[in-house]
């Protein structure tokens, strides 16, 4: 009789802590769902002003992100790399809100340029083969990459038309509706 109490209070047990764990599960990744779009005036990075680097344009000139963010424009800067299957995918949206949005936001469409694996040569053959008229910007030194901690692409990060972070980076690939909500945001 001891045994099958014990059997079945550890078996209670167990369950209530499957229970919890799912619920718990559940409660941080709408949390976490809510920050990624809606939830963006909750985020403490909204009072973060956002982080300077400089890059290589298409034509080899140094830019720095301060200079794109003094137009008084909203800038959207997204880290990929023509290697990256969900960068691809994503990129025919960013063209989309790109021609949507003319000269009201700044996109700055940042290749990761390792020099191996990718290249300046490799990143615009990408481009150029798909026909994007977005700006895109060359990462070669790592500065802008180390400057928001970049470990996964893609990410994306908006800034606000004052220079502060809207909401947190976006990791992993965005689609269209998050794009357009985010972009809203922003302008």
């Amino acid at each position: 009789m001891k045994k099958t109490m014990k059997l079945v209070i550890g078996i209670l047990c167990f369950i209530l802590l499957l229970c919890i764990a799912f619920f718990g599960y559940n409660a941080l990744s709408n949390r976490e769902s809510a920050s990624r779009v809606g939830g963006m005036q909750d985020s403490g990075a909204r009072e973060q002003q956002a982080r300077d680097f400089s890059m290589t344009d298409w034509d080899g000139n140094t830019i720095r992100l301060s200079g794109l963010i003094a137009s008084g424009r909203p800038v959207v800067v997204n880290f990929w790399a023509s290697w990256c299957p969900p960068c691809i995918i994503e990129m025919p949206d960013f063209e989309k809100m790109y021609l949507e949005t003319g000269s009201e936001v700044q996109f700055v469409m940042l290749n990761l340029t390792d020099g191996m694996r990718e290249t300046i040569q490799s990143g615009k053959r990408f481009i150029e083969e798909h026909g994007f008229s977005f700006p895109v910007f060359f990462d070669t030194t790592g500065e802008a990459s180390s400057a928001y901690s970049i470990r996964s692409i893609p990410t994306t990060v908006f800034i606000d038309k004052n220079g502060y972070l809207a909401g947190d980076p976006i990791i992993g690939m965005l689609d269209e509706r998050t794009l357009r909500e985010r972009v809203e945001f922003i302008r």
